[in-house]
């Protein structure tokens, strides 16, 4: 077994593999760019070793650099998390020839799978199912369009070399294709160092299902079941579960074993990923095509973990250093269910806009130094993240905070063990998706499990505002509302030293959501509009949480305080409440609103990034829908276009500046 490992890889998946090695009794290793000096996986590791800069190119990407820390620390394996590196096949080589063993695929392996148009050839010929396209290279747009009219729309475009979202765009119509071509090119290149482009057929109502294989240096493979990552955004995966709602046994065991076939005809050893589109129209078992091999673990890898009871790092970690796998396909048994959302840096009120920022306040629902924990009921909770409170989410790497990952005996069990724990995941940064998460699971069509890669789209088409509150959950948060109030007040009169009599602690208030006054009179539990509502809540003055307890279970609400109420966040959705005595809530009806400024005359910058180009100038007419600047963040080009026909008055920003949130790039007359 190897005695020291490296991890050449930053955030969670660092500490992951650091977690699994320690249990192992393997040193640890990390690596880290300037911006990530400080980082939980730094101060994780036995040993550290500065990389570069914060940018990935000039740190965490270059080999060189990776290798020359391995040597110099006495590391005798690297493992590479998720694949930070963008030439793995050749570090690998370079691994080998320094005498340090690579715990991940062959680089046979990872070449056959690595380039999207040549394995699907090869799965082609191992008898897996692919999806009709072109796998040619092609050379401009003009070729482009036509390949993809020979197809039909719609067509995907996607980058070769590409993966996780990036380098692909849907194509319904001509005019799409040559928006996207040359865009899909450019993000190929500037991700993956290759501007290759194929186009296939885009299945409409498809299932994004994988199966995780596993195989070591002796010639055993097997499949460790499916996990479901329909929920994308932007092909990004927000969600995933493991088993998927929609795969039979029988269909299991066909993906398996084609997924099983594609690994032996490259010879294939360590943990890997087989991705699948299935179309949720089959009912026959048999609509599934190959979409690419991932050979590197998953983010999504703990849904995995969590119904086999298998630890993916360590069987990784025991595949590097030439043991056997301890089991065959027939001791893989599927138990309950999985659930893993993706915490991000990202703002659903706002498009799902990428955010950076310092992390205020960062308390996830369980201990950070152990991985599973309870949030009521049966089952666990695990959290898997790389950041620590105090520290910055950087616009160099992925906005992902944290994985919440949660395990019962039944998928509704699980999804409830998420509601629960989001409500309790304090978290502030700039944005985040803590409140989108939490309607996903409460969603009627996710509990049905009736998922496509469309269905944040399809949901959500005028942009998420939030989950909505029923009547009933209005009144218990109402309930709340005028508790915490109360709590406040009765602290304030026990203040010494004040003026005339102690003055008595209100019992009756006026709680406004919205529209909505709420008449809440507190005694033995709280009466709401008339109808008594039985329960406690638990708050001291200066708690982030109140927890209410009542015949409808337990509610866990996350409270800021304002100037006339609260803020209130539970249930996917933040409530903003006023709260008001009788007499005071008749007179505020008369307070005026205060209306913010109209910015429909400028361009606002969306996100912090790059501004890339300006494409148009001073005096020009544009018209909506019109592209006016490119603005780059994460890695991903995001074309801003114009709302409204217009005249530019003023260009405030040029290629190649840096941009804040809410500059104004362009001014209209």
């Amino acid at each position: 077994m190897f005695k020291k490992i490296l991890v050449a890889n930053r955030g969670e998946i660092a500490c992951r593999v650091f977690r699994t090695a320690k249990r192992m009794g393997i040193a640890t290793v990390a690596v880290y760019s300037d911006a990530d000096a400080r980082a939980p996986h730094v101060l994780m590791a036995d040993e550290s070793v500065r990389l570069g800069p914060a940018p990935a190119a000039e740190s965490y990407l270059k080999a060189e650099l990776i290798l020359a820390a391995a040597k110099a620390t006495g590391a005798d394996a690297i493992h590479p998390g998720y694949g930070f590196l963008s030439e793995r096949e050749s570090f690998a080589r370079a691994c080998a020839e320094a005498g340090i063993a690579f715990v991940g695929p062959p680089p046979n392996a990872i070449a056959a799978m690595g380039d999207k148009i040549e394995s699907k050839k090869l799965a082609k010929e191992a008898g897996v199912n692919v999806v009709p396209g072109y796998l040619g290279e092609i050379a401009d747009t003009d070729e482009a369009v036509r390949i993809a009219s020979e197809i039909g729309y719609p067509v995907m475009m996607k980058a070769s070399a590409g993966g996780g979202g990036k380098g692909m765009r849907l194509a319904y119509g001509e005019q799409d294709v040559r928006e996207g071509f040359e865009a899909t090119k450019r993000e190929g290149l500037a991700s993956f160092g290759d501007d290759r482009v194929f186009i296939e057929k885009f299945i409409e109502q498809p299932r994004h299902i994988e199966i995780q294989v596993l195989g070591d240096q002796h010639g055993n493979i097997v499949y460790l079941g499916e996990r479901e990552c329909s929920i994308q955004r932007r092909h990004q995966k927000v969600v995933e579960e493991a088993p998927s709602p929609f795969v039979t046994p029988e269909m299991r065991r066909k993906m398996g074993e084609q997924a099983v076939a594609l690994a032996r005809a490259v010879g294939y050893y360590s943990a890997g990923t087989v991705e699948l589109i299935v179309s949720g129209a089959d009912k026959t078992g048999d609509g599934f095509y190959f979409l690419e091999m991932n050979t590197r673990l998953q983010v999504e890898h703990p849904v995995t973990e969590a119904i086999t009871g298998l630890d993916l790092v360590e069987q990784m970690i025991r595949v590097a250093a030439g043991e056997e796998l301890a089991f065959g396909q027939d001791d893989v048994t599927l138990t309950g269910w999985a659930i893993e959302n993706r915490i991000y840096a990202e703002d659903p009120y706002r498009s799902f806009l990428p955010s950076t920022g310092r992390l205020v306040r960062y308390r996830p629902p369980v201990a950070q130094d152990t991985p599973y924990g309870e949030v009521g009921g049966d089952g666990y909770v695990r959290v898997d993240d790389g950041v620590a409170e105090g520290g910055e989410v950087s616009m160099f790497y992925d906005p992902m905070i944290a994985k919440l990952v949660t395990w019962g005996e039944t998928r509704d069990a699980a999804a409830d063990l998420q509601i629960a724990a989001l409500d309790r995941f304090e978290l502030e940064v700039l944005g985040n998706n803590i409140d989108f998460l939490s309607a996903l699971m409460q969603h009627p069509r996710f509990r049905e499990g009736a998922l496509t890669t469309g269905f944040i789209a399809e949901e959500y088409p005028e942009g998420f505002t939030g989950a909505p509150a029923d009547a009933a959950l209005a009144r218990r948060l109402a309930a709340i509302a005028a508790a915490l109030s109360w709590r406040q007040a009765e602290r304030a009169s026990l203040i010494s030293g004040q003026l005339g009599a102690m003055p008595l602690t209100p019992c009756d208030w006026v709680v406004h959501m919205g529209a909505i006054a709420h008449e809440v009179t507190l005694g033995d539990g709280a009466i709401v509009d008339g109808e008594l509502i039985e329960g406690s809540v638990e708050w001291n003055p200066g708690d982030r949480i109140a927890v209410a307890r009542s015949d409808d279970g337990e509610l866990a609400v996350r409270v800021a305080k304002t100037r006339t109420g609260w803020v209130l966040t539970t249930r996917g959705a933040a409530h903003r409440v006023g709260v008001y005595r009788p007499r005071v809530a008749e007179l505020a009806k008369h307070m005026i609103e205060k209306i913010p400024p109209d910015m429909s005359r400028f361009l606002l910058a969306p996100m912090p990034g790059l501004l890339t180009r300006v494409e148009v100038a001073v005096g020009d007419k544009v018209e909506a829908g019109q592209p006016l600047a490119v603005v780059e963040a994460m890695k991903m080009e995001n074309i801003l276009r114009a709302e409204k026909s217009g005249t530019v008055k003023a260009v405030n920003f040029g290629a190649g500046e840096s941009l804040a949130v809410d500059a104004a790039i362009l001014e209209f007359e």
